[in-house]
């Protein structure tokens, strides 16, 4: 069958915008992989772990699993409070590292975290995180749907590439705060800021597991 060449790019540039739309915000994963930048640690591992998990879920999305998510609401719900338990357990963990005593006399790289535990962390914020599913599998997947063989899949790897290209300027673009960051309140700061974020999104999951 013959692609429209001028159609498959309308709907690569579609799902570039439309996906970019939905990841450029602040939250768990954009927090993590920020904070792993500006450390300069496991920064390709993460940016990879981030990227291809959204590879899989858009894909899942554009192949229709949105609607097997959405007939089985019980999924979510464990990953909801799954992820809500996950978000205030790193919550607390963001908060001891800017309240310790330590915070003001730490290098700027701070203590390195093994890269198995790094990678753990990556997926448990990527995968227990209802709003990605919804995001990147339901409604990306339902827009993309609404296209027709071949374009939704042209407007799918249109929003994987979106994905490949903010995780990978976020992880290594991090780096050139690395000044501002060589002040160790600078990761006081970071790290309240990070510890309200995972927070606020924990409680979100949660209300909104009480009100559904």
């Amino acid at each position: 069958m013959a692609v429209d060449v001028s159609s498959a790019a309308l709907a690569a540039l579609s799902g570039l915008g439309f996906g970019l739309s939905l990841i450029v915000a602040i939250g768990a994963q954009n927090a993590f992989v920020l904070r792993q930048g500006v450390q300069g640690q496991h920064i390709f591992a993460v940016v990879t772990v981030c990227a291809l998990s959204d590879v899989v879920l858009i894909a899942a999305g554009v192949g229709g699993f949105g609607v097997v998510v959405q007939s089985v609401p019980a999924v979510l719900t464990v990953v909801r409070y799954a992820g809500a338990a996950f978000l205030l357990g790193y919550a607390v963990l963001a908060a001891r590292r800017a309240f310790a005593s330590s915070a003001l006399t730490a290098g700027p790289a701070g203590t390195t975290v093994a890269l198995g535990a790094t990678v753990a962390t990556c997926l448990a914020l990527t995968w227990l995180n209802p709003h990605v599913y919804l995001d990147t599998v339901v409604l990306l997947g339902s827009f993309a749907n609404t296209y027709a063989s071949p374009d939704r899949w042209f407007l799918g790897a249109g929003a994987m590439l979106g994905s490949i290209v903010w995780f990978t300027a976020l992880g290594y673009g991090a780096r050139l705060l690395g000044p501002l960051f060589a002040r160790p309140i600078a990761w006081r700061v970071l790290d309240s800021a990070i510890a309200v974020v995972m927070t606020l999104l924990a409680l979100g999951l949660l209300l909104a597991g009480f009100s559904s």
